[in-house]
């Protein structure tokens, strides 16, 4: 019950209008999956942006998740910083795509960069998800900033400054 297994990687990437056509081709370049948009829900004027607007775009990866985050973190050389990690989540940033492993620089995108969140979960995680009977998840079935650190050292020979 105290494993801890890595629920989900979420690669985003931000922008308006042609950028985020670009992010969204993106996106689809490196998971071969459709990317979903995300639309704003504020009204930010100095932005120009609206309430309905579309902003973002994500992909969710679940089955392939490992070896996702390991061309992932071989981009930004297995190393990241204490402050990028949280309870049950980690994140960073890859500065430019044709750091990934595998990728090659696309004319018609440009230079881009995405950002990666990574859900790690226990066992027991869904009796707080669920639509029926859901009850609350115990704090000791959270994942500690010390055990995301750990579980990433051990498994991904990862390095936290």
């Amino acid at each position: 019950m105290r494993e801890i297994k890595i629920e989900k990687v979420v690669l985003g990437v931000g922008g308006t209008e042609d950028a985020l056509e670009k992010g969204a081709k993106l996106l689809e370049l490196i998971t071969e999956r459709s990317p979903s948009k995300m639309e704003s829900r504020k009204r930010i004027p100095s932005l120009s942006v609206r309430p309905g607007l579309k902003v973002g775009a994500i992909v969710t990866i679940r089955k392939d998740a490992e070896q996702v985050l390991r061309r992932m973190l071989a981009a930004v050389d297995n190393k990241l910083k204490k402050k990028q990690v949280s309870e049950n989540t980690f994140s960073f940033g890859i500065k430019e795509y044709i750091e990934i492993p595998g990728m090659e620089y696309q004319r018609d995108l440009g230079i881009l960069g995405l950002d990666v969140t990574i859900t790690f979960a226990r066992a027991g995680r869904r009796i707080g998800l669920r639509r029926l009977r859901t009850s609350r998840v115990p704090k000791k079935q959270r994942i500690s900033k010390e055990e995301i650190i750990k579980f990433m050292e051990d498994k991904f020979n990862t390095k936290f400054r």
